[in-house]
């Protein structure tokens, strides 16, 4: 086993984009993102009205993620209010940052404006706020098994939530399982992420604020109207900067795999309330690996090409990602960092949401699972027998929500460790310090 540790970051300009790719038509110029992003901003027919949950906080404060095996508790009390900036307008009118329309205490702010750029209207990207549900085979007709689904399971409830909806809301505000969540997608950065809506005393409902920082999606309560980021979870600008959301473990998963592990699921309708040509890709060509991320101005971390897709999580303290190219080849891999072991899992057949025209259409990116590998304090290990996740000590075989499907310990199911499949350029951004699992 090998790692990459951070090293002297390069920044690509216009150039990088070599001849092939301009004749291929997959520089992904301005003008084509714009559209997209008009395209997933379209009128809507109806405009849903929001019904957030009334679930009651219950259990004992927690600041650590929760598993989607386990239930979210009370996130604990609100962090004290971040300092008011007595500069703040000058900072404000010398950056991208449009407030037009905003009720948000801008005095307070735990990141510089210039990183922050305002590019479409609030809500122009609507949040799903009354979602509905249909059976696996009225979702058979439109959604094909390739086709890649976040997968969430809380308290026994399991829900998929179709890539080919969210690239056109990018968030949905839910209770699952009894928890208030919010299943976020930003399609610029490939990161599907899913929060409990509870802060203290408060529970919330997010929308889409029109704003980017690294290229990632800004969402904003309609509470307080403090802005958070997706991909860390981190209020950074309004009267809550500084709080912190309770992540809850997620992944993206095919449409097939959810349904064989999960044959009493949900599945997110269509009926969502707005007309958008659901199963189309608005990012045509968006994940080719050496595209440049569109407003992304920071610094590109040149270990990998920007739009490698890793999965990420922390072991040990210490941030790493495994990039999907590698855990193709090597389907599984123990890990181990001071004292934490962790198993990722590899399942080829799902599909980029961000590729072809269709999603249905692109090309087969697989999907990831991290796990701890203990089963009743007893600690595994997994290896490829043929095209078969088994575990050394039983073989047992797995699938790629940790599931024992067969053998003497079928049933049982390791507990999902928290972590997020994304587009390289976007999680070093945010993690610098992390190191990159290579093979030997």
């Amino acid at each position: 086993m090998n790692i990459l540790l951070p090293s002297t970051v390069i920044r690509f300009n216009d150039s990088y984009v070599d001849e092939e790719a301009d004749v291929l038509g997959l520089k992904q110029p301005v003008a084509l993102i714009i559209t997209a992003l008009l395209a997933a901003a379209c009128t809507a027919t109806a405009t849903p009205t929001l019904t957030p949950s009334t679930t009651p906080i219950s259990g004992s404060p927690t600041a650590t993620p929760s598993s989607s095996t386990d239930s979210p508790g009370d996130t604990g009390p609100l962090a004290p209010p971040v300092t008011p900036d007595p500069d703040y307008e000058q900072e404000l009118r010398q950056s991208r940052v449009s407030t037009s329309g905003w009720e948000t205490d801008f005095s307070r702010h735990t990141v510089p404006f210039r990183e922050i750029s305002s590019n479409i209207r609030r809500d122009s990207i609507p949040s799903v706020d009354n979602p509905k549900y249909t059976t696996f085979g009225k979702a058979d007709i439109w959604l094909a098994d390739v086709e890649p689904v976040i997968t969430l399971d809380i308290n026994g409830q399991a829900r998929a939530y179709p890539l080919q909806i969210m690239t056109y809301h990018e968030i949905v505000n839910d209770t699952v399982g009894g928890v208030p969540v919010a299943a976020t997608f930003c399609p610029l950065c490939n990161s599907a992420l899913v929060f409990d809506r509870r802060l203290g005393d408060k529970l919330f409902t997010f929308g889409v604020s029109g704003n980017l920082r690294n290229s990632d999606l800004i969402m904003w309560d309609r509470q307080t109207e403090t802005w958070w980021q997706q991909l860390t979870g981190e209020a950074i600008v309004g009267e809550l900067a500084g709080n912190q959301l309770t992540y809850i473990t997620a992944t993206i998963t095919s449409w097939a795999d959810f349904k064989a592990a999960f044959p009493e699921g949900d599945v997110l309708s269509r009926e969502t309330g707005f007309s958008r040509p659901y199963g189309s890709n608005p990012y045509v060509g968006y994940d080719r690996a050496d595209n440049p991320p569109f407003l992304f101005d920071g610094d590109l971390d040149g270990r990998l090409l920007p739009k490698d897709h890793v999965v990420a999580t922390t072991v040990g303290g210490t941030d790493i990602a495994f990039p999907f190219r590698v855990l193709e080849v090597e389907r599984v891999v123990n890990y181990s960092s001071r004292g934490q072991d962790v198993v990722v899992f590899f399942q080829p057949g799902t599909t980029s949401a961000l590729g072809s025209s269709l999603i249905v259409n692109s090309r087969d990116i697989g999907s990831t699972g991290v796990f701890d590998p203990q089963v009743d304090g007893r600690k595994l290990t997994f290896s490829l027998t043929g095209d078969r996740i088994v575990d050394d000590q039983t073989g047992s075989q797995w699938n790629v929500f940790g599931q024992a499907v067969n053998g003497e310990l079928q049933g049982s199911r390791l507990r999902e460790v928290l972590h997020g499949d994304h587009f390289w350029f976007a999680w070093a951004a945010f993690k610098p310090a992390t190191v990159i699992y290579q093979s030997d």
